[in-house]
């Protein structure tokens, strides 16, 4: 089989459709931080954090560094965000919509 891009396009946003991997990705933005440091900049436990960073190292999406006892993510490719920018303004757009027609009913 060759390679599609909707194949890739597919896991993709499989991988993307984890909120706790985007609110990492996002905490991210910033630069490179430890597990500890995403865990609380997302009020979430460090094991679970640990588990989505996991998976989205295997998709290239974050990097890791090893220093001493602690290991420090990355965003893999920052054009990462400009699909959950993309999404963002999805959403943003669905919500004026949405309010629009609600006005129309009042």
């Amino acid at each position: 089989m060759t390679f599609q891009p909707s194949y890739f396009k597919a896991d993709l946003f499989k991988v993307l459709s984890n909120p706790v991997r985007i609110q990492i990705l996002n905490a991210l933005r910033i630069g490179e931080q430890s597990v500890n440091s995403i865990a609380q900049w997302i009020e979430a436990e460090p094991s679970a954090v640990s588990q989505q960073l996991a998976v989205m190292r295997r998709y290239n999406l974050v990097r890791s560094r090893k220093q001493g006892n602690f290991a420090y993510y990355s965003v893999g490719d920052p054009t990462i965000f400009k699909v959950l920018d993309s999404a963002l303004e999805l959403f943003n757009n669905h919500v004026i919509e949405m309010r629009e027609s609600l006005q129309k009913l009042e």
